[in-house]
């Protein structure tokens, strides 16, 4: 059984939003969703794994020094998605004014410990979204970190975003038909968008994007350790067909077989 740390893909939303005077506005409502129960659900649904799925907000705020120490300690997978680098950079404790001058401040790295934990035979998944990668005008931002040393892929150094309405399909390779085996990429509805990235050298192009050629699943390894990129979104919206797909879970386990199953 594996046990996965999954950060990401979680959504507050405010409004509607009445103005009724030019002097005040009103927000009335707030929901939260949870956009990655579809991925939670699929690694699950064998009954052989168990998925902890955390808000980004969680992840930046209830982490003190030694907390992400133990998750790595205890969690066989680690899977990121839709969550910019600034989350592992920074902490609260950095913008708490009262604090400045009482000591030095300064936090265990998050990005060494996560590479170090990887090395060591941990898997990991990076999976695409607006603040992956590159992302949206560069807030992803993981290729200016050491997260680029990890990734199976070379993060652009300008936005990163490809997306159509018409959407784009899959096309295995030929490594990528054996080890996704059983599973008819041909059947897999269009994803609306992805990161374009570019696989290193040493890396295994599994799946590419049809339209494109660009990488759409990528598996590398450090260390002792294997990294799996999936360069598009698990979650809607890039994934609002995806999710719905028969394949789906197969997809997903076979995936995570591939950074801890098959290896042990």
């Amino acid at each position: 059984m594996a046990k996965v740390y999954y950060v990401g893909d979680w959504a507050i939303m405010t409004g509607p939003v009445f103005i009724e005077t030019p002097f005040y506005q009103s927000t009335k409502g707030v929901e939260i969703f949870n956009y990655g129960k579809w991925l939670k659900e699929a690694l699950e649904s064998s009954g052989r794994h168990r998925v902890e799925s955390v808000p980004t907000w969680d992840f930046y705020n209830r982490l003190g020094p030694g907390d992400y120490e133990k998750i790595l300690e205890e969690h066989d997978v680690l899977i990121f998605s839709d969550i910019d680098a600034k989350l592992f950079q920074l902490a609260p404790s950095f913008f708490d004014r009262e604090k400045f001058g009482s000591k030095v401040l300064t936090f265990p790295d998050r990005i060494r410990l996560t590479g170090e934990a990887i090395r060591r035979g941990k898997g990991a998944m990076f999976l695409g979204g607006w603040y992956s990668f590159t992302g949206e005008h560069g807030k992803g931002g993981w290729g200016r970190t050491p997260l680029r040393e990890i990734l199976p892929v070379r993060c652009l150094e300008f936005e990163d975003l490809v997306e159509s309405t018409e959407g784009f399909s899959p096309q295995v390779t030929d490594h990528g038909k054996k080890l996704y085996k059983g599973i008819d990429f041909a059947t897999m509805p269009p994803i609306l968008g992805y990161n374009k990235t570019l696989p290193k050298k040493e890396s295994e192009i599994l799946l590419r994007v049809k339209e494109t050629g660009d990488p759409l699943v990528v598996l590398g390894r450090l260390g002792k350790g294997r990294v799996l990129a999936y360069t598009s979104d698990p979650a809607p919206h890039w994934g609002c067909n995806f999710v719905f797909w028969d394949k789906y879970a197969d997809f997903w386990l076979r995936s995570l077989d591939l950074v801890f199953g098959k290896k042990r």
